[in-house]
């Protein structure tokens, strides 16, 4: 059990030590588009690491990534989730506002 605490433990650190792109925010905040960068990160990470142990094979993931069909993939989502984003953004405005009005009495 203390164990499992300590390796739990290791691996926030680790985590908080080699994400910092990736720090949590209010809700409320107006920069919440933090969260798109999450799998740009990811990915970078993991060419990395990659290339550290066969620069081939990253070499076939970089190809792999920048071609035609996957670099459309990936503006059509970025395009679907920014619509999202705003629509998540607007959704929060309404519940800050409803509950600074409606429930606060402000």
């Amino acid at each position: 059990m203390l164990q499992s605490r300590a390796l739990v433990i290791a691996l926030i650190l680790l985590l908080s030590t080699t994400l910092p792109e990736v720090q949590s925010k209010s809700l409320f905040e107006k920069e919440r588009r933090d969260w798109l960068a999450i799998p740009e990160v990811i990915v970078s990470y993991f060419y990395e690491a990659v290339n550290k142990v066969s620069p081939k094979v990253s070499q076939f993931f970089l190809d792999t990534v920048q071609s035609p069909t996957v670099v459309a993939a990936r503006q059509r989502v970025s395009k679907e989730v920014a619509k999202v984003s705003i629509m998540i953004e607007q959704l929060f405005e309404k519940m800050k506002n409803l509950w600074y009005t409606r429930i606060l009495g402000y």
